[in-house]
């Protein structure tokens, strides 16, 4: 089969033989280990990373964040599987998300919104191609019976375009909560709660610098107005009730407490609004 030019114009790397997983199935069952098992049976020369499997379930947004955060820390060639997914069975469609560096794998369901915001260049394809699915494809473990085959094809190097045609409206979240490279506003939201209670906003500090221009920064949030932000949580045992504003590993600025839930405390959950103010 001879790939059209514009076929291969993203996705360049080599494959690394990494596959990483990322789910919300626990690790009491065995889902996880089945779909482990799907993989190295297709491809035994797999190196298999858990990103986490402790996604609250079907916390779509959770899982998306979650998978951003991580993504960037992989060798270019990496496969990411990512199963969150409430509409197994339904008429959701399975995808490949193909960025610069990595290949994706998982339901159309938003859960790619934020990489797909980072790599405006990507593409997504529908997975058509049955058969490189497990027979008998069962209504509830999609993770199994065909991510994990998917996952392992692309792994030893399959092009993504034996695997079915690309599609142009792939499902997104709130864009606004997800895309570091839009025009920014002050208005955000609350994307992330991690389990130290931290709450991530979607205020990239990259993009509030450019905006601020090395002004101070305030958070507003419900009746809460947060005015210090702190380089290292350390800085924040003189006031330990206190809750402060730090950039966090993954590039976003947090609202935290010292040693404490600041979700708790101020009562917020995923999708508050924030305001962020120039002083």
């Amino acid at each position: 089969m001879t790939v059209p030019e514009a076929d291969r114009r993203v996705f360049k790397q080599a494959r690394s033989g990494i596959v990483t997983l990322l789910t919300d199935f626990g690790i009491d069952d065995y889902f996880v280990g089945a779909m482990k098992g799907v993989i190295l049976s297709r491809f035994a020369q797999a190196v298999l990373v858990d990103i986490t499997h402790n996604i609250p379930p079907h916390d779509i947004c959770a899982a998306a964040f979650t998978l951003f955060a991580a993504h960037r820390n992989f060798p270019p060639g990496t496969i990411h599987v990512a199963v969150v997914d409430p509409g197994v069975g339904s008429d959701r469609r399975p995808v490949i998300v193909e960025t610069e560096d990595h290949l994706f794998v998982g339901p159309d369901n938003g859960l790619f919104s934020p990489v797909l915001s980072l790599h405006p260049r990507a593409k997504v394809r529908h997975v058509t191609n049955s058969a490189y699915f497990l027979p008998n494809v069962s209504a509830t473990f999609h993770g199994r019976d065909i991510f994990a085959p998917v996952a392992a094809a692309l792994a030893q190097g399959t092009a993504p375009e034996f695997m079915g045609p690309t599609i142009q409206n792939p499902v997104l979240l709130q864009p606004n909560a997800w895309d570091p490279k839009a025009d920014f506003a002050p208005v955000g939201s609350v994307i992330h709660i991690d389990r130290f209670g931290n709450c991530v906003t979607s205020f990239a500090w990259e993009r509030v610098q450019k905006f601020s221009g090395g002004r101070s920064i305030h958070l507003r949030l419900k009746d809460f107005e947060i005015t210090k932000r702190l380089p290292y949580y350390e800085n924040a045992t003189l006031e330990p009730d206190q809750p402060f504003v730090i950039v966090g590993s993954s590039g976003f600025l947090e609202i935290s407490i010292w040693s404490g839930s600041a979700a708790r405390v101020l009562k917020v959950g995923v999708g508050e609004t924030v305001h962020l103010e120039v002083v």
